[in-house]
């Protein structure tokens, strides 16, 4: 991990700041990308950077415009010089209930979780190939197990884990790429799942009767970036066994 160039999109918050302490602390060098939370995103950069000064970068994008997706690039690979690692980890998260979904909500739950980490993918492809380097796709146990009422969600996060597939394929042999699964780690901040008894419920659904902490995605991410050379195409659920309760 150390010395790598890493990019993770979504970071300034929950899951995604967790996951750039977690790298930071092992010598990653980081760019931020937020959307909206500058607050948030500053923040963190400034504790990380208290540690080791001229780790961290943030850039300003919105995912949904691919046209801005070059300049991001480009402000990463002409800072560290590289880029080693991206992680997709931006997402949208709101419920479309069928007879309410509307083609805005598509567009920005579909742009989010699965348009963006393509194209990301698509143009930090040659940059990765020069390092041997690996994506890491943020997906959701609900990809699989579809959660009522988030129809778009649920199905933009079935694509990313197909997208992750057949990265691995297009990009193998010099690109490993695979995704990590999270399930009950933080509750939305949407106000779903507000209900006390609502949580239970899915806590009593896992194997281990308990959620999960953001540190538990962040040390699979390090994994799949430092220690997997032979993995790639795979979804590691890091979900406390919910997936296969059924």
């Amino acid at each position: 991990m150390q010395g790598k160039a890493i990019l993770i999109t979504g970071g300034a918050k929950r899951v995604g700041a967790a996951i750039c302490r977690k790298l930071h602390a092992q010598g990653a060098n980081l760019l931020v990308h937020y959307r909206s939370s500058l607050d948030a995103a500053q923040q963190l950069q400034n504790e990380l950077n208290q540690k080791r000064p001229n780790s961290v970068e943030l850039v300003q994008a919105d995912l949904l415009d691919i046209t801005l997706l070059p300049d991001l690039i480009e402000k990463v690979v002409k800072r560290f010089g590289k880029l080693d690692v991206l992680i997709n980890n931006a997402s949208s998260f709101f419920p479309t209930p069928l007879g309410s979904c509307t083609l805005e909500a598509w567009d920005d739950l579909v742009g989010s979780n699965l348009k963006a980490p393509l194209f990301l993918s698509q143009a930090v492809a040659p940059y990765l190939q020069q390092q041997a380097g690996c994506i890491v796709n943020i997906v959701d146990i609900h990809a699989d197990r579809p959660l009522k009422n988030y129809v778009i969600y649920s199905s933009a996060k079935g694509g990313l884990v197909s997208l992750t597939k057949s990265l691995a394929l297009e990009l193998a042999p010099e690109i490993r790429v695979n995704g990590v699964s999270p399930g009950p780690i933080l509750w939305p901040e949407d106000g779903a799942l507000t209900n006390e008894a609502a949580r239970q419920h899915i806590i009593d659904r896992t194997l281990l009767k308990r959620t999960g902490e953001p540190d538990d995605i962040a040390k699979t991410v390090q994994f799949l970036i430092a220690d997997a050379p032979y993995i790639t195409g795979q979804i590691i659920a890091v979900d406390g066994g919910r997936s296969i309760n059924l």
